[in-house]
């Protein structure tokens, strides 16, 4: 029997494994990154708001679901155009 070609199998059977591993923990971590993504809600001043403890009647609130605010409610902010 020989040898050597045993050992050559058995060497490309080990990086295979090896290289499958890592390509297996790369899929893995891609997945817990991109499946974080739509559900992130950003900060009040991103979604164009400002954080109040009450939104005064002529600016409507922006939902918790869509802006975070540490402090009250998140209040759409009207900027004047000229």
């Amino acid at each position: 029997m020989n040898k050597k070609g045993v050992e050559l199998s058995m060497n490309v059977i080990i990086i295979a494994a090896i290289g499958l591993l890592v390509l297996v923990i790369l899929a893995v971590l891609v997945i817990n990154s991109t499946s974080k993504l739509p559900g992130t809600v950003a900060s009040c001043n991103v979604k164009g708001g400002i954080c109040r403890a009450s939104c005064p009647t002529d600016q409507p609130m922006i939902p918790a679901t869509e802006a975070r605010c540490d402090t009250g409610v998140c209040c759409k902010q009207f900027t004047a155009t000229g």
